[in-house]
This record gives structure tokens, C-alpha cells and sequence, in this order.
């Protein structure tokens, strides 16, 4: 059995865990977080549960479609429970679990740099678009 240095080891284990290699086991994760219908969903569901339809109307442009699958996802990465309630019609509530709360500094944080940087953001979107058009 081959002897590994412990600089290899130490190279090996920054490769295994370094984000931007698709075969890191963080990479999964981080392509949830930053789904677009996800983050909405979770600010939705800040505020409380709701409905399906309640999520829909607050999470607007997100096709039904696509609002179940972001859902069954939040879900499966543990950020939000479903609560079936038996009644009639059956009642389906969404929550944030505990993980899902944990994540609502974060995107607050986000948002709050987006909110602060829009304008620097729109200027060097122009001025790369003035560029780019000129260079053509």
C-alpha cells in the first residue's frame, strides 16, 4: 500500500472540497441556494406557512409547474416541511424547517448588497455593453 505525503493529502482534500469543481459534494448545494424560484419561495415563507395558491400569488411569474417542483425540492434539502391537513378540501401547508430559517440572514444580507450596489451594477452593465457594441 502506497505511503501519501502529507502535503498530498492536504492538496487532495482542497480538491475535494473546492466549490467549483462539479464533483464536490458542496456543488449540489450551492446550485439549490442560488435557484432563482427557491430563494423566492423562502422569502415567501418567512412570514409564516402557506398555501399552495397563497406562494403562488406572492411568488409571482413562477407557473404552477414550476412552484411544485421548487417546493419538492425545498423539501428534499430539508428547508421546508408540507403539512397535510385532512379536511375537505385537503389542506397543504408549507413551512420553513429550522434549516430553512437559518438560510433568511443570508438572502436578506444579498439583498440588502443588491439594493445598496443596483446602480453601480446598471452602470457597469453599460458601460461593458457600450464596449462590447463598439468592438462588434
Amino acid at each position: 500500500m502506497p505511503t501519501t505525503s502529507a502535503a498530498a493529502r492536504r492538496a487532495e482534500q482542497r480538491r475535494e472540497y473546492n466549490a467549483n469543481l462539479a464533483e464536490c459534494p458542496g456543488h449540489d448545494v450551492l446550485a439549490t441556494l442560488s435557484d432563482k424560484w427557491l430563494t423566492l419561495v423562502i422569502s415567501a415563507l418567512a412570514g409564516g406557512p402557506l398555501r399552495h395558491g397563497e406562494l403562488s400569488a406572492v411568488v409571482a411569474g413562477a407557473t404552477q409547474k414550476m412552484l411544485t417542483q421548487t417546493l419538492r425540492k425545498a423539501e428534499r434539502e430539508g428547508l421546508v416541511t408540507r403539512t397535510v391537513t385532512a379536511s375537505v378540501p385537503v389542506r397543504v401547508d408549507y413551512r420553513l424547517t429550522a434549516l430553512g430559517q437559518s438560510l433568511l440572514p443570508l438572502q436578506r444580507a444579498i439583498k440588502t448588497w443588491a439594493e445598496t450596489h443596483i446602480g453601480e451594477v446598471h452602470a457597469a452593465r453599460a458601460a461593458y455593453d457600450t464596449v462590447s457594441s463598439e468592438s462588434v
